[in-house]
């Protein structure tokens, strides 16, 4: 038993002094270790980048509009449609030609044509306006001007219903198109609408004019010479009407310029 305790006091006191020399060490510092290169930065937002600079803006200059309508002379024809028999009228159940209330009124029936020339009149060059107004009208349906025209043979200056524009030979129901249909501002779009039409035609050129500005040009030597007629025409299945006034003619003393031969 003495044994014993003795031996317990002994490893008592072994723990104690080994627990002080832990204590008794001394502390190492470890130096941090050195950085070396380039240290690490927060790149700075900009907030308004530069944009390139554009070069002084350079403004075209235009070349004034030539005159398309030269030579324009004295008013041979003012017809506020006072007179039925200078025009050819006509009523059936496929349309009807009328004057009367100081208009020619047209009406065509679903899928018809009708147009009235009008009579003992015969010109070549000239410049004619009229004033369309179309009342009942819709999508393809067309209506506009001859010119040099006679019962069977004319040129045809066509206004769709839906802003189209247009011009065709026709002969003996043969049609020839001259100015395939092209979108413009000038023609009404529905109803009701209205448009001054123009023609102005010398030698092989016709030029086409809406609210006196100018639409297109085509040249053709079929026709030299005729009347003047106005149509309306029906491309579905509903009617069409159009109400024409203050018809107006002019002489035209103009020349074409002369082609250069080609060598």
């Amino acid at each position: 038993m003495i044994f014993k305790r003795h031996f317990l006091i002994l490893s008592i006191l072994g723990g104690l002094l080994s627990a002080c020399s832990v204590l008794d060490a001394p502390t190492v510092e470890v130096p941090a270790p050195t950085v070396t290169g380039t240290p690490f930065q927060t790149p700075t937002r900009v907030w308004f980048p530069p944009s390139p600079t554009s070069p002084p803006q350079t403004f075209s200059t235009f070349t004034p509009t030539p005159e398309m309508r030269p030579g324009l002379g004295d008013t041979t024809v003012r017809d506020s449609f006072t007179d039925a028999t200078l025009w050819d009228t006509a009523s059936s159940d496929q349309g009807s030609a009328s004057v009367e209330n100081n208009r020619l009124s047209l009406a065509a029936a679903s899928k018809n044509y009708i147009f009235s020339l009008r009579r003992y009149f015969d010109v070549g060059s000239f410049y004619a306006e009229v004033t369309a107004r179309p009342s009942l009208c819709r999508g393809d349906d067309s209506y506009g001007v001859l010119v040099r025209a006679n019962a069977v043979a004319y040129y045809r200056f066509s206004l769709t219903c839906n802003g189209m524009v247009g011009a065709e030979r026709v002969r003996f129901n043969n049609r020839q198109v001259l100015q395939e249909p092209t979108p413009s501002g000038d023609a009404p779009i529905g109803v009701p609408g209205e448009v001054r039409i123009g023609v102005w035609a010398v030698g092989t050129e016709l030029r086409l004019f809406l609210n006196g500005r100018f639409q297109f040009a085509v040249n053709d030597a079929s026709f030299g010479n005729g009347t003047i007629g106005l149509f309306a025409s029906s491309s579905g299945d509903t009617p069409v009407t159009v109400n024409f006034t203050d018809l107006i003619i002019q002489d035209v003393n103009y020349s074409l310029p002369t082609r250069t031969p080609l060598p």
